[in-house]
């Protein structure tokens, strides 16, 4: 295992900015070697809204990782979540020319290449396309089309889009805080890699990220993703309804959610109340918590119905669709007291907190498995495995590109079919081209 790959996650929230560097230690386990937290101000609902200062908070939260960790990062793998992304389905499909020959990378390749082409609306552009099922000539349900024969190639696409503003603007905020972008991902699904095990995305599971801005949905079934959903509500909507149903400040309303907080209003008795400071020498207040507990409780309620609409869509409800390991949540807003108790009631699904803590090191600090860092430990895990895929790239091919022909590697890989290695430095996944382009733009724009 070589413990000298070194990754960083850069959690851009509407709440907080994180960076978090880690490393794999012996056991294959994730060592997080210093990370850096900061107010988030120029983000709103997932998008940057403030340029300046957003980049203040990132170099702010960089800089702390630095110093704590002793370790200078110049780049970093960011996600992009925000009310603009959306998903669709697609299917697509190739005609091979030579149905004699086996099906490779380069077939799936031209398929996927094609869905990039779609139309988008104005000012939208594709982020992730994640192929679901393959269809091989008349054959169903392939998850593998590697290896088999056929003329025609086919597939189902989970197509994700987003508006190039916003993504080109989290760009430019990470490269002028001066780091390089080495990967762009989707933020509910770093999460997801976070919190989630194996079983439960093969048996069928929808993670909640309920964060300070919006609510990202993320739904696996047979170990693929099926549907993604950004909700533009999250915590912050609840503080908001607080200080205007209380008539208090905003920081005093986080504090009354987070400390004396509940989604389930039958807890609190009419007689328990907290007494508020006025400002500046005017009369303390006094809110009964069992108020305090209903405006949460309208709130969160809303929010869950958003979701479980959405999971209903997806057709949780139908036999096919059923999601048996039911949902997972996590972010900041996860943990609200008696949030599950509630989800499970209006859902009727199996629910359980996720914390990121599956795949770090036992002697990590506690405050990295709290459900607020699900996304950073995420991405942190994303950009890790993206070392390890460039590494196995540089490592590999290359003895036998020479060992075949003395031609140029990419002639080599095309004239000898014997190349076994091809599919692994071949199949660059749909975002690191997306992030190579996006990177190109960047460039140029600057």
């Amino acid at each position: 295992m070589g413990n000298n790959k070194i990754a960083v996650g850069l959690d851009i929230g509407t709440t907080k900015i994180v960076a978090m560097i880690g490393r794999k230690n012996e056991y294959g386990k994730i060592e997080v070697v210093g990370t850096g937290k900061a107010k988030s101000l120029g983000v709103k609902r997932g998008v940057v809204s403030n340029i300046t200062q957003t980049i203040q908070s990132i170099q702010q939260a960089v800089e702390e990782a630095e110093s704590v960790s002793g370790i200078t990062i110049d780049n970093v793998v960011v996600g992009i979540a925000g009310q603009h992304i959306r998903s669709l389905q697609h299917s697509d499909y190739i005609t091979r020319n030579n149905a004699d020959e086996v099906i490779d990378d380069t077939d799936i390749e031209n398929l996927v290449n094609q869905v990039h082409k779609l139309v988008m609306l104005p000012g939208e552009e594709i982020i992730h396309v994640l192929p679901q099922e393959f269809k091989v000539d008349s054959q169903a349900d392939i998850k593998e089309p590697r290896g088999m024969y056929g003329g025609r190639l086919e597939a189902n696409f989970h197509v994700v889009v987003g508006q190039v503003s916003s993504i080109r603007n989290i760009g430019r905020c990470v490269k002028s805080a001066g780091l390089d972008l080495n990967q762009i991902t989707l933020e509910p699904l770093a999460s997801a890699s976070a919190v989630l095990s194996q079983e439960e995305k093969e048996a069928g599971v929808a993670l909640i990220d309920i964060g300070g801005g919006t609510t990202d949905l993320a739904i696996f079934k047979d170990g693929i993703i099926r549907h993604t959903a950004v909700i533009p509500f999250g915590g912050n909507v609840i503080t908001d309804d607080i200080k205007e149903g209380c008539s208090i400040i905003e920081k005093q309303a986080e504090l009354l959610k987070i400390k004396f907080g509940s989604a389930w209003p039958g807890e609190n008795k009419e007689t328990e109340i907290v007494s508020i400071p006025g400002l500046r020498g005017r009369e303390a207040k006094e809110i009964t918590l069992k108020n305090l507990s209903k405006i949460i409780h309208a709130r969160v309620q809303e929010i869950i119905e958003y979701v479980y609409t959405e999971i209903k869509d997806y057709g949780h409800e139908t036999q096919k669709g059923k999601l048996i390991a039911g949902i997972v949540l996590t972010g900041g807003g996860a943990q609200l007291k008696h949030l599950r108790q509630l989800v499970e009631y209006i859902t009727g699904m199996d629910v359980r907190i996720g914390y990121p803590n599956e795949h770090l090191a036992g002697d990590s600090d506690d405050a990295l498995s709290s459900p607020a860092y699900a996304t950073a430990v995420g991405l942190l895990i994303e950009g890790l495995k993206h070392e390890e895929k460039s590494e196995q790239i540089t490592q590999e091919p290359t003895p036998q590109v020479v060992a075949e022909t003395k031609t140029t590697p990419t002639e080599s890989l095309e004239t000898t079919p014997k190349v076994v290695e091809s599919p692994k430095p071949k199949m660059k996944t749909f975002l690191e081209k997306f992030t190579d382009r996006f990177k190109d733009f960047l460039d140029n724009a600057e």
